[in-house]
């Protein structure tokens, strides 16, 4: 497989999948990242793990449509192209 474009963009699609797809309650949870663990106080600095639990959540949100509009034009580029 060649090193292009292309394929980083295809990386970062799945990567971006990859968070969209984490189920809080399923998963998250079960290894101590769940709704609950993130909450912090009033002008306290959050710290790492909240502020990986917000990108997550964030991601989830913001881009699911976008993410079924470049997913299907991958897959389009995919069968047309090869």
């Amino acid at each position: 497989m060649a090193f292009t474009l292309y394929s980083l963009i295809q990386t970062a699609i799945l990567c971006t999948n990859a968070i969209a797809v984490l189920h809080e309650e399923r998963f998250l949870s079960k290894i101590g990242w769940g709704v609950e663990q993130g909450v912090g106080g009033f002008g306290d600095d959050p710290g790492v793990k909240a502020q990986i639990l917000n990108l997550i959540r964030s991601v989830r949100t913001v881009m699911r449509v976008p993410l079924i509009i470049v997913n299907t034009a991958c897959i389009v580029l995919l069968l047309l192209f090869g």
